[in-house]
């Protein structure tokens, strides 16, 4: 796959052409920007798109130009792109990673290559250990405390990555080689099936009886960098994207116990062989095996859970977090399912940051089967993202106002705004403004780092307002980017089920805010949720299931998840 290492190079020339102070090149930059933003955020790989549709496939797809095409034509073809091994001359500098780092942007990150010779991480780290970093105009030690804390955040994270960018590379290989025409059976294992929300490696099993082809076609893919092992049960390799996937051939009696090996985290697998034992059985990746030896199972994963006395559990949910008490007792929860979101909450457009018009998202929208989708464009303290006044929310309204006529029945688009949580717990619009939205999602964008017990003053003091109907990425993390913001979650909880506001489950794979941990937390106060994409192009629509599987990881009914419920129903809950 393409999307990633080419995305991360656009954004680099964009950093790069930043610096250049000869001209302006504010519209080259922001062309630069949104093409990464559209191609590392595709779920398609570019690649597959250019080889079907080729030039004019590209120029279809939102903020892809005729020359950021035929810069993904070039690098398809060469593996190489011109312009960036131009600027890297000019600029030896390792952007990608450095602007991971909280508080670095392309201006302070030259300035710490001419002050202090910075090119990487590892020369960051040098300097901020010798603490030349707080002696630099613009920084201070309050800076050079904070990027390495942010250093150690992006370290902690063991080179995992998003899940957004590593199930969809799963997906096409597992695609690839279903339609080889070699197996008989394959599926993605791991905490890729899991859907944890980074991934350390890729997990594939196959069932075939032709082994040492399968293992000569994966080692050939295109995604494959290199192979670093290869055996007739067992071939690991190298894949561009920057993981190890390791592909596994077996018996067909042994599928069962191997993907479900493969899938539980091992407190979770740990569990299962001590009541398999406890049954005088004997659990492992080939089967369930009897005293004599025998297995006991024919291949399927259901067939173990049920033959040890357990309903069969989702493979979200196999965490060891308390699923197999509740599998044994037949009490487990229904979980919610992408089929049942009807609506999406969270939506900006062109009037602010997004790349479509309000009529082009409807009818993704409408495509993708939702019955309603909210349009959230920001306010205006969010001035960075063309943030919108009170005046300029009439037109935004009535242009909504507009599209809902002309798409009749065929989808319905509410009227709101992702508003933001002033420092003060106010709100950034007037009441006449909040009063002509069908609903209100409020976020904080802002002094992120108040203590705690500010910032829970801040939140709680919005939400009695009354006028909050849905709170947006409420911790406010960006993974291996971002801490979340501190608060005390339990009086947040609290007063979101008294004020009657449902917490964000944001779909965005580097959000996914609430956690699947916090949202195990909230649950208990009996609040409910919104699945929502937060999504900025159409393209965006589709990473619901991102959500949904989050939600699915905090054990989350469709009757918790506000976006599950008619029209009519979601109405009904808005009102106050």
């Amino acid at each position: 796959m393409y999307n990633s290492q080419i995305a991360e190079i656009f954004e680099e020339i964009a950093d790069m052409l930043e610096l250049d102070k000869e001209k302006d090149r504010k519209f080259e930059i922001l062309a630069y920007r949104k093409a990464a933003v559209t191609i590392g955020t595709l779920q398609e790989d570019v690649g597959d798109i250019y080889r079907k549709r080729g030039l004019a496939g590209l120029q279809e797809l939102p903020g892809i130009g005729k020359s950021t095409s035929e810069h993904i034509k070039e690098y398809i073809e060469t593996g190489r792109l011109k312009k960036y091994d131009e600027l890297k001359k000019k600029y030896p500098i390792d952007f990608a990673r450095l602007t991971n780092i909280q508080g670095l942007g392309a201006k302070r990150i030259l300035k710490l290559y001419k002050m202090l010779g910075v090119k990487n991480i590892d020369d960051l780290k040098r300097a901020i250990k010798a603490h030349e970093i707080r002696d630099l105009e613009g920084f201070g030690e309050k800076s050079e405390s904070e990027i390495g804390k942010s250093i150690a955040m992006l370290e902690s994270s063991g080179g995992r990555m998003l899940l957004g960018i590593a199930l969809p590379e799963a997906e096409r290989i597992r695609d690839a080689i279903r339609n080889s025409g070699l197996v008989e059976r394959v599926e993605i294992g791991g905490s890729t099936r899991r859907m944890k929300e980074t991934v350390g490696d890729l997990d594939i099993l196959v069932i075939s009886s032709k082994s040492d082809a399968v293992m000569d076609f994966v080692s050939r893919l295109s995604e494959v960098e290199r192979t670093l092992a290869k055996g007739p049960t067992k071939t690991t390799v190298r894949l561009k994207i920057g993981l190890n996937c390791d592909i596994r051939v077996l018996e067909k009696s042994s599928f069962g116990a191997a993907i479900q090996y493969f899938t539980g985290n091992k407190d979770h697998n740990v569990k299962l062989r001590q009541i398999a034992i406890g049954k005088g059985l004997k659990l492992n990746e080939y089967g369930l095996f009897d005293k004599k030896g025998t297995n006991t199972v024919t291949g399927s994963e259901e067939e173990i859970y049920r033959k040890l006395g357990l309903d069969w559990i989702e493979p979200e949910m196999r965490e060891d977090r308390g699923e197999i008490e509740l599998a044994q007792q037949h009490k487990l929860p229904r979980l919610v399912q992408l089929g049942d979101v009807r609506g999406d909450l969270h939506v900006h457009s062109r009037y602010t940051d997004g790349a479509n018009s309000i009529e082009e998202i409807a009818d993704e929208a409408a495509k993708l089967g939702r019955e309603y989708i909210g349009m959230t464009d920001h306010s205006k303290s969010e001035y960075v993202t063309g943030g919108m006044t009170d005046k300029e929310f009439e037109k935004y309204f009535a242009a909504v106002d507009k599209i809902n006529d002309k798409f009749d029945n065929r989808i319905t688009l509410l009227k709101s705004s992702e508003m933001d949580i002033l420092k003060d717990g106010s709100l950034d619009l007037q009441n006449k403004t909040l009063d002509s939205m069908d609903y209100r999602l409020a976020a904080v964008h802002t002094s992120l780092k108040m203590d705690e017990d500010e910032m829970t003053k801040r939140i709680i003091k919005a939400f009695d307002t009354g006028y909050i109907n849905i709170f947006a990425h409420p911790t406010e993390r960006i993974i291996n980017q971002r801490p979340p913001i501190k608060m005390n979650l339990d009086k947040i909880f609290e007063a979101a089920k008294d004020n009657g506001v449902a917490l964000e489950i944001d779909s965005f794979p580097n959000r996914l805010d609430l956690s699947d941990e916090n949202i195990l937390l909230a649950r208990k106060y009996g609040v409910k949720f919104a699945i929502d994409t937060d999504a900025h192009r159409t393209e965006h629509l589709k990473l619901m299931r991102y959500g949904v599987s989050t939600a699915k990881r905090g054990w989350l009914t469709k009757d918790q998840v506000i976006n599950t419920r008619s029209l009519k129903e979601l109405r009904t809950f808005f009102k106050r």
